[in-house]
């Protein structure tokens, strides 16, 4: 009889389609809003460059700043922001 209770409430989870845990590591997008459109060169220490997700659907580029100013999201579409992207490619 157990049986047939597990099959049966098996194949109705089945049925109703459930979802495993969103196993994503990003979660939802890290910048609230576009983002600065610059900051001191000199104060930049990482650039982390985020493509869309399933969870977020904008680019993101999030500098880190050194002696632990913190962390800042650029505007992509900035002038500034794209030759932060050139450079730290290049120095790849």
């Amino acid at each position: 009889m157990k049986t047939i209770a597990a099959f049966v409430l098996l194949a109705c989870l089945i049925a109703v389609g459930v979802k495993g845990q969103d196993r994503s590591s990003k979660g939802r997008c890290l910048c609230a809003d576009k983002g600065a459109n610059m900051v001191l060169v000199r104060n930049i220490e990482k650039v982390e460059i985020i493509p869309p997700s399933p969870s977020c659907s904008q680019h993101e580029i999030i500098v880190t700043l050194k002696n632990g100013a913190g962390r800042k999201c650029m505007n992509p579409e900035s002038k500034f922001t794209k030759n932060v992207i050139i450079k730290a490619i290049e120095k790849r």
